[in-house]
């Protein structure tokens, strides 16, 4: 067993060549409730992989799930956080537009991933959307909304020298994939001035 990533929810490791996440034990839960959490969560990141990539959001694949634990392919690429930075001006907006197809094809699925971030997209001969944690179905304007704003905080934070060229390809990507992109975008707007107000 290689452990290759510990978070506040679980822990990451290599077991026989494949991907094992286990929901680790909260000490400071009442025990029979942390089991359900666990229980709950752990099935329900696994049914959405699957949904996901059937619906054509390229994901790993699940081969087993247990009551604590997801089995699945180990994917060996590159974060998408790191090869945005070194590859060209054209190859950077047609992987953000790619960005925007899958992640319009996730949400005409009605999932929503809950912390889209470059950090949570490996590139190996496609993209792939990894860490499905926070995700749950939805079919709400503002889930969709606050998950498109997450991506662009991202791209802020970590691309703020490439936010514009990303940020517009990743849109248009969007548009391409989800039929109610102008509500969404309306709202996305409506989100958006509400942190800057919030921070004055």
């Amino acid at each position: 067993m290689k452990i290759i990533g510990r978070g506040a929810e679980a822990v990451l490791y290599l077991e026989n060549g494949e991907l094992v996440k286990e929901r680790i034990e909260k000490g400071y839960r009442i025990g029979e409730l942390d089991e359900k959490l666990r229980k709950r969560r752990t099935r329900l990141e696994s049914k959405i992989l699957s949904r996901a990539r059937r619906a054509g959001v390229p994901t790993p694949a699940v081969s087993e799930t247990t009551d604590y634990k997801i089995i699945m392919e180990f994917l060996e690429g590159e974060r998408l956080k790191e090869l945005l930075g070194r590859v060209s001006p054209e190859r950077r907006k047609e992987l953000a537009l790619e960005v925007g197809r899958l992640t319009g094809t996730l949400h005409s699925a009605g999932i929503i991933h809950g912390d889209l971030t470059t950090s949570n997209m490996i590139f190996r001969d496609k993209i792939y959307f990894i860490d499905f944690g926070l995700a749950f179905h939805s079919e709400s304007v503002e889930d969709r909304a606050i998950d498109l704003h997450l991506l662009h905080q991202a791209y802020q934070s970590t691309h703020f020298q490439y936010l514009e060229e990303l940020w517009s390809s990743t849109l248009r990507g969007y548009k391409e994939n989800f039929k109610d992109w102008v509500k969404v975008e309306k709202r996305l707007g409506q989100i958006r001035k509400r942190g800057r107000y919030s921070k004055r």
